[in-house]
């Protein structure tokens, strides 16, 4: 028999999550919104009309975002000039999500769309035709729909735990064995 409080409190937990990535994979509901910003200055005007392969960087602690992605991510994403206003559109990332000596690895397609912070459609930072989107603005990415990445292969990580566990006996870390000096 299922317990329905049960349920409930399970299903509370994970709407309060930043994010769900258990061991194998990065997940968001399909209307999740986050907080991200350009990495480098990104300017359109009517010679330029449109910038593809732009990266994008997330900004946490965002109270308008509905989540968080980890804070070691880059999207990429298209931009272009739609009359007074910069339309973007993502297409993939990469995230590394660390947790004290561990860290994970997700990179895959994400389908997302450019609002401001009040909800607008696009981004608002023309001027005159000339628009100009700065890393000092920080707008939202809305999911068109739901996000499973699955964890990557991290071929650093199991190095590192080699290193951890040899404690100067193993391969990644060898220790001399005691023996004379060829040179005495």
């Amino acid at each position: 028999m299922i317990n329905m409080p049960i349920l409930a409190a399970a299903g509370l937990s994970l709407l309060l999550m930043p994010f769900a990535a258990s061991a194998a994979t990065l997940s968001l509901p399909a209307d999740a919104s986050v907080a991200v910003h350009v990495i480098d200055e990104l300017t359109l005007d009517g010679d330029t009309p449109r910038q593809d392969d732009i990266l994008l960087s997330p900004v946490s602690g965002n109270g308008d975002a509905s989540h968080e992605l980890p804070e070691y991510c880059v999207l990429v994403g298209n931009a272009r000039l739609d009359g007074e206003r910069i339309r973007v559109t993502t297409q993939a990332l990469t995230c590394i999500e660390t947790k004290g000596e561990e860290s994970a690895i997700y990179s895959g397609e994400m389908s997302a769309a450019a609002y401001e912070m009040d909800g607008s459609y696009g981004l608002d930072a023309c001027d005159a035709g000339r628009c100009k989107l700065t890393p000092e603005h920080v707008f939202q990415l809305k999911l068109a729909s739901a996000l499973e990445i699955e964890q990557q292969d991290n071929p650093a990580a199991r190095i590192n735990e080699q290193r951890r566990q040899a404690e100067g006996a193993g391969i990644a870390n060898p220790i001399p064995a005691e023996r004379p000096d060829p040179n005495q």
